[in-house]
């Protein structure tokens, strides 16, 4: 049994004794009063101004509509949007999107709902062109191979 913890201990030196002795440690950029008073601060009702909060959703994806001539709402982790992303990059290098990864944002589920009354569409990526959607991967492919998405894209 003791040549059993000693062979444990040299394969693996101090591992079991720095855990047991030493908890993990966090840090953080914030200081305690920072948070204290965040945290007792009485913060605005999102839920209770809904309308609000949408009406800065719709403006906000509006103005990335109409301020960029490719818009792309997006999610990292979605192998159809990185297609997506991909085409344009290969075959627009001159253009620089605007991307938008929804997951990477607090208010990406709600920016999706909006654009899913707007759109009809639920799902990413919702691509737009000169204002105009195209719609996901397939559409936008398929308006590649047609020569739509040129004539917009150069418009």
């Amino acid at each position: 049994m003791l040549s059993a913890t000693r062979l444990l201990t040299t394969r693996i030196p101090g591992h079991i004794y720095t855990a047991a002795r030493r908890a993990p440690s966090y840090t953080h950029s914030f200081p305690l009063p920072f948070i204290l008073s965040n945290l007792f601060s009485s913060a605005p009702n999102h839920s209770a101004s809904s309308s609000k909060a949408t009406m800065s959703v719709q403006e906000f994806v509006e103005e990335a509509i109409a301020n960029n001539k490719i818009a792309i709402f997006s999610r990292s982790w979605c192998p159809y949007c990185a297609r997506a992303k991909a085409l344009f990059a290969d075959k627009f290098p001159e253009e620089t999107p605007l991307v938008l990864e929804l997951d990477e944002r607090d208010d990406g589920d709600a920016i999706q709902d909006y654009l899913a009354n707007k759109t009809g569409q639920t799902s990413v990526p919702n691509v737009f062109v000169n204002k105009k959607q195209i719609g996901g991967n397939d559409k936008t492919q398929d308006a590649f191979r047609s020569g739509e998405l040129q004539r917009l894209v150069s418009q």
